[in-house]
């Protein structure tokens, strides 16, 4: 049986120890571990659990450190307990992020030749390179118009699905990390998109790809893709920013699509050269 955790209105409605209860199963961490890694003890997580103690503010967010609490789900947290939030959400085109925008544009760009984007929680895209527009090249407006959604531009039947070669388990990976996703974040918003792309039809000619000239040992699933009469070969690596203290940073997540062969790296070299 999985544990769900909930979050906003309903949390402040639920109380605290709850939401500490479903995040330490979740977790599968006992009272006693728990207890152990916050500097407490088993009884007080058991109290706090039951309603039965107000934790302080401080023991929130130790607890909510402790159980790798996403942040955004921390200030659900002190809601439901009673505090403001302790994190803030700024808007990416706020001026106090202008740093964080400059950064993810270098970095990006660093890339080139090879595939990045920047994607938020519900996988649209706030920032991409030009290796990531030449793979989507040549699909129709309505899905280029923004805001661009990684996910939906990779599984329509107008947009890079057609391309893939092994469409079947690329997308089988991407649906089961959106349930991660959903079954962290309780996020209506991922859950309708998820509802909305598992619901695009698989071509019956959607498998997977022939077996390369040259055997190759991949370390990763690789996204094999068409690309102007080209085979090529991607493994996807996503990386987040350490420690954030604001809750639009922490949802952000950079992905890059390195080559899974050498002649998919020569090919984008010469391509963008």
């Amino acid at each position: 049986m999985t544990t769900t955790v909930t979050s906003g209105t309903a949390s402040r409605t639920e109380g605290v120890g709850p939401l500490l209860r479903a995040w330490r199963e979740q977790r599968r961490v006992s009272q006693l571990e728990l207890a152990l890694r916050a500097g407490s003890s088993a009884r007080h997580i058991s109290f706090v659990e039951t309603g039965r103690s107000r934790p302080s503010e401080e023991m929130v967010l130790r607890l909510a450190e402790h159980l790798d609490v996403p942040v955004r789900e921390r200030n659900a947290l002190l809601l439901a307990a009673g505090y403001a939030p302790h994190y803030p959400e700024t808007p990416l085109d706020d001026p106090a992020l202008e740093v964080v925008r400059e950064g993810i544009e270098r970095l990006i760009s660093g890339f080139e030749p090879y595939p990045a984007l920047v994607v938020d929680a519900r996988y649209d895209v706030v920032a991409a390179n030009r290796g990531v527009m030449m793979l989507f090249d040549g699909m129709p407006e309505s899905l280029l118009t923004p805001p661009l959604n990684a996910v939906r531009l990779t599984l329509h039947p107008r947009g890079l699905a057609p391309r893939i070669r092994n469409l079947r388990e690329w997308r089988g990976h991407l649906l089961e990390q959106m349930r991660r996703q959903i079954a962290l974040h309780r996020s209506e918003p991922l859950r309708a998109l998820y509802e909305e792309v598992a619901a695009f039809p698989v071509p019956d000619t959607a498998g997977s790809p022939e077996e390369p000239a040259e055997p190759v040992a991949y370390f990763a699933l690789p996204m094999v893709v068409e690309h102007e009469g080209r085979t090529l070969s991607f493994v996807s690596s996503i990386s987040t920013f350490n420690t954030p203290m604001d809750v639009t940073v922490a949802e952000l997540a950079v992905e890059t699509l390195l080559p899974a062969d050498p002649a998919t790296a020569k090919y984008l070299q010469s391509w963008l050269s």
